[in-house]
Order: C-alpha cells, then structure tokens, then sequence
C-alpha cells in the first residue's frame, strides 16, 4: 500500500508538470540521490556489521578527500607471506557497505591479491547524504589516484554501474579508471531506465521527466540516454564477468542479458536462486569471480 507521504509527494509533482517542471525536475533529482539515512539499520543490517567486525579492524582505513568531501577506502593487504597479485577495486551497491562485500574480499585477499574496497559518498564510512553517478565515478578515480592501476574493478548493483562508467571514462572530465577486468554483479546496465522507473513511481509528467534528465546532463556532461552500459562495454573492450540472477527483483535480469550484448569480452554467468544479496556471499559465485580475476591477473606496482 502507498504510504501517505508518498501520496503527498506525487501529487506535489503533478502540480510542478502543470506550473514549474524546471523546479520538479531538480527536486526529483535531489530525491534520487539522497542516500539512506545510516543510523535507520535493519536488524539484519546491524547484524552483518556486527559479524563482519573483527574483518574490519584487519584493514588498513584511508580517508581520501573527493571535492569538498571526504571518503572511505578500506584496505586488506594479503597475508604475510603470499606474493601480491595485485589490487582489486571492490565497489559496493546504494544501501550497503564494505561490511556486505565480506566474502568477496577475503577470497581475493587469501588469494594474494591486495583488496581496496571504496565506501561510496553517503555509505558505511564515508561522509553525506548525496550520492549520484558522477560523484562516485570521481570517488572511484581518486582512489585509483592513489590505488591503481587495478587488476580489476569488482562491483555490486549500483557498484557494478559505476564500474562501467569509471572504467569507459563516461564522465566529462574524469579520465577512465586504469583497470585490467570488470566483474559486474547483479549490475544495471541502463541508467535511463533507472530514470524513468523513478520517474513513473513519482508521477512525473513528460516535461518535469526532460528537467530531471537535464539534470543528468549538467553533473555528468552528457545526455541521459548515453548512459548504456552495453553501449560504454561495446567501446571499452576490457574482459568483463557478468553474475546475475534471473530471479533478481531489484535489478531485473534484463539487464545482464544487454550487458551480454556488447561483445565476446563479456561472459555472462546466471545464478539461479540467488537474488541481489545472496548472491555476494555464495561460495560458487565467489570462487567463480576470483578464478576470473586471479587468471593472468596484471601485478600491480
């Protein structure tokens, strides 16, 4: 059922289609990137954080300054003995954290490879309330800045987005990421659908939906609609590893299937049964990604 703030909220915008879409589309953009409120955890939010805490305190925690703001960078250094393999990039998903990517991490660690897991603006250690796509592409670059070159960029939903557009340099004026493979778990592929699902959940008119993609335009640079993944893997011929289940209700399997389309460097890997979450701890789906990341990785210096 529509909660009745949500009601309010939609009729408020059919108002702004009729008198002032410009002001519409710039107040639906601000609601599309504000972020979780951190201290409203579920329960089993909480207890993921409170499992993973111990693996917390064995990183090394950088504080890396992205504009005006600052952010988090976790790092897990191999065990004491095991040859460097080189760095991976690991990206987290809206609503999550580096806590969540736990079992992912650790496979590449023991695996000797050295773990650099980005906190994005708004989540886990990083400061704020706002988050879109060109801030957490800058993020990703500024921690390729001081992390890179990467053996790959592994990312989770909204992460594995970000991967792309770092890696294809989709943003005016950040360079593309320095970065061997991608592994893109349960990742949407078309930001422009994003758009407009939000944008039909908040009754939005046609003219407050073209301010709101204007939007897009003025912080990135370029029009919504060339926000393609399949598109930006088509030109960026890095080696890609698509993991999604069909049964994903959060980002729907569509989406890898366009993935799958941009050329013979991308594999598609379905995981039947696991949904948006689960996937990231599955030990098949772990041991697939590292295999994929491990196999004539390129050590970083």
């Amino acid at each position: 059922m529509t909660s009745i703030g949500v009601k309010v909220i939609r009729g408020l915008f059919g108002a702004a289609e009729r008198v002032a879409p410009q002001i519409g589309g710039k107040a639906a953009f601000q609601l599309f990137c504000r972020t979780p409120n951190p201290k409203r955890l579920s329960e089993g939010e909480k207890r993921a954080i409170d499992r993973a805490a111990g693996f917390m305190e064995e990183a090394r925690h950088h504080r890396l300054r992205v504009g005006s703001r600052c952010v988090m960078v976790h790092e897990f250094r191999p065990r004491q003995g095991r040859e460097n393999a080189g760095t991976v990039l690991v990206l987290h998903g809206w609503r999550s954290r580096t806590e969540y990517m736990k079992s992912l991490i650790e496979a590449h660690r023991d695996a000797g490879f050295r773990v650099m897991s980005l906190d994005l603006p708004g989540h886990g250690g990083s400061v704020g309330r706002r988050l879109n796509l060109a801030t957490a592409v800058r993020a990703a670059h500024v921690a390729g800045e001081w992390f890179g070159p990467f053996a790959a960029v592994v990312g989770h939903s909204f992460g594995g987005a970000v991967a792309v557009n770092a890696v294809a340099g989709s943003i005016v004026g950040i360079p593309p990421l320095a970065a061997s493979k991608l592994v893109l778990i349960a990742a949407p592929s078309s930001i422009p659908v994003l758009f407009k699902d939000f944008g039909r959940y908040l009754n939005l008119g046609p003219r407050t939906q073209s301010a709101l993609a204007e939007e897009v335009r003025r912080i990135a640079g370029r029009p919504l609609d060339e926000f393609i993944g399949s598109r930006q893997l088509a030109e960026t011929p890095v080696p890609t590893l698509v993991i999604h289940a069909p049964d994903d209700r959060e980002v729907p399997a569509d989406h890898a299937e366009l993935f799958a389309q941009a050329g013979d460097h991308v594999r598609l890997r379905w995981a039947p049964g696991l949904g948006h979450r689960r996937i990231l701890s599955d030990p098949a789906i772990v041991e697939e990604t590292l295999g994929f990341v491990a196999r004539q990785a390129v050590t970083a210096h």
